[in-house]
């Protein structure tokens, strides 16, 4: 229609080299993880596009500069309206934010979503035992022995599922601890139990594919990278089998490792350390899972409750 005006392609739009400056920012300097910087990357692309059609004008830092709260609120809805809940918006909305702080821009105040924190649960020792035996028994022993050595590591050394995918032949042979390197490229050291060692160590021995340093020390069916998706996979099918509830996942080891080490009278400072948090915040939730977990206890026990 020729009263209409042209809206530009996402090609045309000046922003995307400021986007592609702030993915490098955010690799570089902030040192986050590449799978975490696309994903803000992404939500600047995704204002962009908005801004393009909402003001029909290119999109450059002059325009963003001048963003107002409505053009935020405006952009938010749209993204409601396309069935992403509340967590999701918040997110988009902290990565449009910091878009815009690198860009220069004023960021308009807009509050976001209200998402609830639910407290992690952890898995009792009798389900982690149960957890780690059945996915070992596998057709291929190889195999079992991999997925068991990589859940005794989730749980008995606090390691996020990606550190674990991370880890690389160097560490052999393994000692009482070892360096981990964790969200933002920083490294920390973690303690190896003599059952984590020894299912490490059963693993590399059956391993029929060789185990270069610098490679992937867990390997697929196929001699590739072992990916955080099919060990979400091997618990879904193990916690299926057993009974377990839906909350039983590869990251609930991870709680499970904080609270029980908080259960025994471990410290917040050295709980942060371990797990690898950047701030005291971040581990401070553990003191409400292990309250619910005592609630838990009591209300079972108490004749009363």
């Amino acid at each position: 229609m020729s009263g209409q005006r042209a809206v530009p392609d996402l090609g045309d739009h000046p922003a995307r080299l400021i986007a592609a400056d702030w993915h490098r920012h955010l690799v570089a300097d902030r040192r986050m993880s590449v799978h975490t910087a696309r994903a803000y990357v992404a939500g600047a692309h995704r204002l962009i596009v908005f801004l393009g059609r909402y003001r029909g004008a290119m999109v450059d830092a002059a325009l963003l500069a001048g963003l107002t709260q409505a053009d935020l609120r405006a952009f938010l809805a749209e993204r409601r309206g396309a069935g992403i809940g509340n967590a999701s918006a918040a997110r988009e909305l902290s990565a449009v934010r910091g878009f815009l702080r690198f860009a220069g821009a004023a960021v308009p105040d807009l509050t976001g979503p209200r998402v609830r924190h639910g407290v992690p649960r952890p898995a009792s020792p009798g389900d982690l035992d149960a957890l780690i035996e059945d996915v070992g028994e596998q057709d291929k022993p190889w195999i079992g022995a991999r997925d068991a050595a990589v859940l005794l590591l989730l749980y008995g050394s606090g390691l996020r599922v990606g550190e674990a995918m991370a880890l690389t032949p160097a560490i052999l042979p393994i000692g009482e601890a070892m360096a981990v390197t964790g969200k933002r490229a920083k490294t920390r050291l973690v303690p190896v139990l003599a059952p984590v060692r020894d299912a490490i160590m059963a693993y590399v021995d059956l391993c029929p594919w060789p185990l270069v340093r610098d490679e992937p020390l867990f390997r697929g069916a196929k001699g590739g990278p072992l990916s955080a998706d099919i060990v979400r996979r091997v618990v879904r099918g193990a916690r299926g089998r057993l009974g377990l509830s839906e909350r039983t996942t590869p990251h609930a080891l991870r709680h499970s490792f904080a609270t029980h080490l908080l259960g025994r009278g471990a410290d917040l400072r050295s709980l942060q350390a371990l797990l690898g948090h950047a701030s005291l915040s971040s581990t401070q939730v553990y003191t409400a899972v292990d309250a619910a977990h005592l609630l838990d206890v009591y209300r079972a026990a108490h004749p009363r409750a």
